[in-house]
């Protein structure tokens, strides 16, 4: 797990709820405190689409995006949010396999990006979640590197701290 604080909150903002930089990504959860406070769960109902459509587990940032920009569009800035992204499995899975090419399948549970945003000071902090205990710790460490390399190359700035 590391934590990364963005550097430039507006061009982050911009990038998460306007670009499709995060869109492939899966909504666990978000909660966007304005008004009121807001909290979506990601899980999908599939009783919703009968016809079998929608075969994700969660919703996708892409999905969700423009709902959860149209609670914090505004004058005023939101007092908080936070918004727990998840690689879909078969990314996490193609991402263990880079890793540990040995790995049981199914050992990694997910992959996390944990955006918070308080205090007007965001911050992203990974996480992995593993279905047995393993004392190799290479998947952690590289979803960890990962993180910093997606936001380099989305040209989004940030400080480990």
């Amino acid at each position: 797990m590391v934590s990364l604080k963005i550097e430039d909150l507006p061009a982050f903002t911009r990038q998460l709820f306007t670009g499709d930089t995060f869109d492939r990504f899966l909504v666990q959860e978000a909660r966007i405190v304005t008004f009121n406070a807001f909290t979506i769960d990601g899980r999908i109902r599939a009783e919703y689409f009968p016809d079998g459509d929608y075969t994700e587990e969660y919703s996708s940032w892409k999905m969700l995006r423009p709902f959860c920009f149209s609670l914090i569009r505004g004058k005023r800035l939101p007092e908080s949010f936070s918004i727990v992204l998840a690689l879909p499995p078969a990314g996490a899975e193609s991402f263990t396999r880079r890793i540990m090419p040995d790995a049981p399948e199914g050992l990694v549970r997910g992959l996390y990006l944990n955006i918070r945003y308080e205090d007007k000071v965001c911050r992203l902090v990974t996480g992995t979640s593993l279905t047995q205990f393993t004392v190799d710790k290479r998947i952690e460490h590289e979803w960890d590197s990962a993180a910093g390399g997606f936001l380099k190359k989305a040209e989004i700035g940030y400080l480990e701290e």
